[in-house]
C-alpha cells in the first residue's frame, strides 16, 4: 500500500496510489484517467505543511521530477520554473543567471509550486509573499487541458492559480518576476520583550528584514535584522545572526526540530495589540509553553486567497513539539487571533470552515466559482477543501 506523510509526520495518507510526475504530456494523461475512473488528485510538493491539503484516498501526485528554470529574460528579470524545484536548489541556479527572489522564507525545503500554492512568505514591510511574485502559471486543469494564464489571458483564473491551494490543477510551471543578485547582512540582538515591544513599529520600518523570535520561559526575544548591503560576503558563513552573503545564503535557517504551527496574519496597525494579548495569555494559561512565537511583517497584495490580500500585513506564529498536543493551546491562540480579524496561514494549523474564510477573504465565493469553471468535476477537490466550501 502506497503511503505518504508530511514533513512533521502529523498528516498521513494511503493513497490508492502514488504517481511520480516527469513531463506535462503524462500530467494531462492523469488527470483525464482521474476524470473518467472518478478519481481525486492532490499534488504534493516537498509536504511541509502542517494542514490537511495534500490527503487523498485516491492518487497523489509527486511533482518532484518536474524541476530546473527554462525561458530566463535577464531584460524584463523574469524565468520560467518548474514546479517540483525546490527552494534549496533555486536560489543558486538563479544566482548563476545574475537573478534572485525578491524574498522567501526561513524555511528553503518547499518546491516552488507547493510555496506559492500556500502563501509561504518570509519578513519585510515591502516584501511581497511568493504568489505575488508570480505572473503566469501554466496548469492542467481538471478537464485536462493545458492552460497558461496570467493578468492578460484568463486572468480570473490567474487570479485562482497563483495561490490555488493545489485547487486549480497541476500547476507545471510559474512564470515568477525576479530581481538581481543582492547581498544581505543580517545581525542578531537579544532583548528583553519589553524594551523590544516599544521599539517595534521603529524595527519594522528601519530594516529591510525585521522578524523576532519571543521566547515565553524568559520574556526576552532574538530578533534578526537584515539588510541589503555591497559588502563582500563573509566565508565560511557564521551563525544564524550574523551572516553576510549573498540573499540565498542568508535568508534560510536550519530547521530540524519536529513541530507543529499554527499561523495567522493581522493588519499590520492591530499586531503589537494582538501579540500583547496573546503573551499575556500565554504567561497565565500557559506557563508550560516552551515554543516561540514567531513574529514577521508583510506587504499588502492583490492576490485572492493571500493572507496579505488588500491590507498591510504582521504575521503571528505559535509552534508545539509534535509528541505534544497543542490543541487546547492553539484554539486558545486561535480565539484571539480572530478577535483581529486573522487570516490563517494555509499550510499551517487552523479549525475555521467555510463561514469563516468567507468573512476573511472578500473573493472566497469568486475563487470558488473559477475554480469550479475549470474543475467541473471536482478532480482537485479532497475532502478537507469539500469541508470548507461554500
Amino acid at each position: 500500500m502506497a503511503r505518504w506523510k508530511n514533513w512533521s509526520g502529523r498528516q498521513q495518507a494511503a493513497p490508492e496510489a502514488l504517481h511520480f510526475l516527469r513531463s506535462q504530456a503524462d500530467a494531462a494523461a492523469l488527470v483525464n484517467r482521474a476524470r473518467l475512473d472518478g478519481k481525486g488528485i492532490r499534488v504534493a510538493g516537498s509536504g511541509h505543511s502542517h494542514s490537511p491539503l495534500v490527503l487523498s484516498s485516491d492518487w497523489i501526485i509527486d511533482v518532484s521530477g518536474l524541476a530546473g528554470i527554462t525561458d530566463v529574460d535577464h531584460e524584463q528579470k523574469t524565468a520560467w520554473i518548474y514546479a517540483g524545484t525546490p527552494m534549496y536548489s533555486l536560489g543558486r541556479a538563479l544566482h548563476d543567471e545574475g537573478l534572485a527572489l525578491h524574498n522567501q522564507g526561513d524555511i528553503d525545503r518547499q518546491t516552488i509550486a507547493g510555496a506559492c500554492a500556500t502563501g509561504t512568505h518570509g519578513t519585510g514591510r515591502k516584501l511581497g509573499n511568493m504568489s505575488s511574485a508570480v505572473l503566469a502559471v501554466e496548469v492542467i486543469t481538471g478537464k485536462g487541458e493545458v492552460v497558461i494564464c496570467s493578468a492578460d489571458h484568463e486572468p480570473e483564473f490567474f487570479a485562482v492559480a497563483r495561490l490555488g491551494l493545489g485547487a486549480a490543477g497541476i500547476i507545471t510551471r510559474l512564470q515568477l518576476q525576479l530581481r538581481e543578485s543582492y547581498k544581505l547582512r543580517e545581525n542578531g540582538l537579544d532583548m528583553a520583550f519589553s524594551d523590544l515591544f516599544q521599539q517595534l513599529p521603529e524595527l519594522a520600518a528601519s530594516h529591510d528584514r525585521f522578524e523576532f523570535f519571543w521566547h515565553p520561559q524568559s520574556d526576552r526575544a532574538t530578533v534578526k535584522l537584515t539588510d541589503e548591503t555591497t559588502d563582500q560576503p563573509e566565508y565560511p558563513l557564521a551563525e544564524e545572526g550574523r551572516r553576510c552573503a549573498w540573499n540565498y545564503e542568508v535568508l534560510p535557517s536550519y530547521r530540524p526540530h519536529l513541530h507543529t504551527e499554527m499561523e495567522y496574519s493581522v493588519a499590520e496597525e492591530l499586531g503589537p495589540a494582538c501579540l500583547a494579548e496573546l503573551r499575556q495569555m500565554i504567561q497565565t494559561e500557559f506557563s508550560e509553553i516552551r515554543w516561540p512565537v514567531e513574529y514577521r511583517t508583510l506587504a499588502a497584495d492583490n492576490v485572492w486567497l493571500s493572507t496579505a490580500s488588500e491590507r498591510q500585513t504582521v504575521t503571528i506564529s505559535v509552534h508545539e513539539d509534535i509528541r505534544l498536543d497543542d490543541s487546547v493551546y492553539f484554539a486558545a491562540c486561535e480565539r484571539i487571533f480572530r478577535r483581529y480579524q486573522g487570516r490563517p496561514h494555509w499550510g499551517k494549523v487552523n479549525n475555521l470552515g467555510a463561514k469563516e474564510f468567507q468573512e476573511s477573504y472578500p473573493h472566497w465565493l469568486d475563487w470558488w466559482r473559477v475554480r469550479d469553471q475549470f474543475d467541473p468535476d471536482d478532480v482537485f477537490v479532497n475532502d478537507y477543501l469539500a469541508s470548507i466550501r461554500p
